[in-house]
């Protein structure tokens, strides 16, 4: 999904703060929510994509002014009511809930053939990302579209991040590590060069070069 969590490659936001020896949770509510989290994504049949999914359908204000746990939060709770296990007359007046869903299992974008025969690639083998534009949940950072890179290694397979989200599906599929240039991401700079970017993709976001 092209949201504001695709936070990957953009300016503006400053460094990453690093807190030193920073607790498990600040405050105590966060160690309820990420207990009620596990034991609501349960109870409710939801895998981890959707709720992914539903933190990034957060409204973009919303999501950049709330904490970690407070995501956690909003999708579990909008999780809940989707499914019909809440009512929103339950909440607090006014208590910020996602987006709606834009896109169902027909939407997802077709894969490559993973029938025994089909190659896939090899370490070594020069790829270049799909730019496949996509409403709903994927992992395939927006910052890697259309850009070039070099398989480094071939990872085991793991379902399908789309299908889960949207359907539930559990379809496996080939990974890899990627090795990109910061130089390919991010055209010429003296603060990145020679610097280089991993990152782990599935078979249906790539195609040779």
């Amino acid at each position: 999904m092209d949201g504001i969590h695709d936070l990957g490659g953009m300016q503006g936001f400053g460094p990453v703060e690093v807190e030193p020896d920073e607790p498990v949770f600040h405050a105590p509510w966060e160690g309820r929510t990420f207990a009620l989290a596990g034991a609501a994504l349960g109870a409710g049949g939801f895998n981890t994509p959707m709720f992914r999914h539903a933190i990034e359908r957060m409204e973009p204000g919303h999501y950049l002014t709330s904490s970690y746990y407070e995501h956690w939060l909003t999708a579990v709770t909008t999780l809940l009511v989707e499914a019909g296990m809440v009512s929103a007359g339950e909440l607090p007046p006014g208590y910020p809930l996602s987006l709606p869903v834009r896109v169902g299992p027909a939407d997802v974008p077709d894969g490559p053939d993973l029938a025994p025969s089909a190659g896939g690639f090899a370490a070594g083998d020069r790829v270049r990302v799909r730019d496949v534009r996509f409403a709903g949940h994927t992992r395939c950072p927006a910052y890697v579209r259309g850009r070039n890179g070099t398989v480094v290694s071939v990872g085991p397979s793991a379902p399908v991040p789309e299908l889960e989200a949207h359907g539930g599906k559990r379809v496996p599929e080939r990974t890899y590590t990627v090795r990109f240039e910061a130089t390919e991401l991010w055209g010429d700079g003296a603060d990145h060069a020679g610097a280089v970017v991993l990152v782990d993709l599935y078979d249906r976001y790539l195609e040779g070069r």
